[in-house]
């Protein structure tokens, strides 16, 4: 539903913003904006991301959680992919997800709601993994009996009985 949403909402935001600023400044200064928050914004994500690549690689190389760099790295991602977008909405979240304390900011409130939902498993408040231990024993019917009804004397099994 919330992806729903967004492709109904965005596009729906971005149109009134493009008249209202166009309106405003004109079109060719509104075009003017957009193709510079582009090159500027690809720019941010390079050097951002070559930030958070030298984070994680020391992270890994210290022995260290490198959980947060790894989501800073998908947030600078998907920062650039609405950097790239056209319109004024999607550069403003696209820049907002290039500042590393915004981006530490959305990094601890997951973490929070993971560790939330973690204790709430484990409290039997949501999905809980119980382990099932079946004691069984195997009985091989083909095997040859001793006694009078031995190899010998062996008839048709009980399946084929009819």
């Amino acid at each position: 539903m919330w992806l729903f949403l967004a492709f109904v909402l965005v596009p729906i935001i971005e149109i009134g913003l493009f008249i209202q600023v166009g309106g405003l400044i004109g079109l060719w200064p509104t075009l003017a904006i957009v193709l510079m928050t582009a090159i500027i914004g690809t720019y941010m994500v390079k050097t951002e991301g070559r930030g958070v690549l030298r984070d994680l690689q020391n992270a890994i190389n210290n022995m260290q959680d490198p959980s947060e760099h790894l989501a800073s790295g998908a947030m600078i991602l998907f920062a650039g992919a609405l950097l790239l977008t056209p319109g004024f909405f999607t550069d403003i979240t696209g820049i907002l997800f290039l500042i590393p304390g915004v981006r530490s900011m959305i990094f601890q409130q997951i973490k929070h709601k993971m560790q939330e939902q973690r204790a709430r498993g484990q409290s039997g408040g949501g999905f809980r993994s119980e382990t099932i231990v079946v004691d069984y024993e195997v009985v091989d019917d083909d095997a040859p009996k001793s006694g009078p009804s031995g190899p010998d004397n062996q008839g048709p099994s009980g399946w084929t009985r009819h």
